[in-house]
């Protein structure tokens, strides 16, 4: 007989959010991440009250890393264009990175209880941290508003782009200047 690693439900949320990454939410199903992690049912339910309070764990820690995280990593970069540019081209760059994968999952699963209030939220909050560089950048409000929509537009723009054809999508340090630069100039 063999012995099993003891799992956490911080285990148990790092493979959902890995599933949901790969497959979507209904990938998010316990008997496949049980036998991924090599753990039987009983440990789940150890941790979660079932399928649903696992998503909504999931959820959070993609909110959390992908959003949070990220917008204090980002905090250390120079402000004004020097940090707006950080963010932008590091986003752009990380399209393919698990954060954007779950992201185009839960896009297209925007309508489910439990992912339309979480993606409200993430989305609210980058338009919103956005919008207030673009401020720093000496933008009024509402230019500032509708330019961080177009950045964060281009920015899941991409994301697909890159997913649905690979090799369609131009990442080069001429198209990413082209883009900041279009995002930042005025009028």
């Amino acid at each position: 007989m063999t012995s099993r690693k003891r799992l956490s439900a911080e285990d148990w949320t790092a493979a959902a959010l890995r599933a949901l990454s790969e497959g979507g939410l209904a990938a998010v199903a316990v008997e496949p991440l049980a036998a991924r992690l090599g753990a039987t049912k009983g440990s789940f339910y150890w941790h979660f009250s079932g399928r649903d309070a696992l998503i909504e764990a999931a959820l959070e820690l993609w909110e959390r890393t992908g959003t949070e995280d990220a917008i204090t990593a980002i905090e250390a970069e120079q402000a004004g264009l020097p940090r707006l540019r950080a963010l932008i081209v590091g986003a752009v760059v990380e399209h393919t990175g698990e954060a954007a994968r779950v992201e185009l999952a839960l896009q297209a699963t925007a309508a489910h209880p439990l992912v339309a209030p979480v993606l409200a939220r993430v989305t609210r909050r980058r338009l919103s941290y956005l919008a207030g560089q673009f401020e720093e950048l000496g933008f009024p409000p509402g230019e500032a508003a509708r330019r961080a929509q177009l950045a964060y537009t281009s920015y899941l723009g991409i994301s697909q782009l890159a997913h649905a054809t690979p090799g369609e999508t131009d990442l080069s340090p001429a198209y990413l200047d082209t883009m900041v630069t279009t995002l930042t100039a005025y009028p």
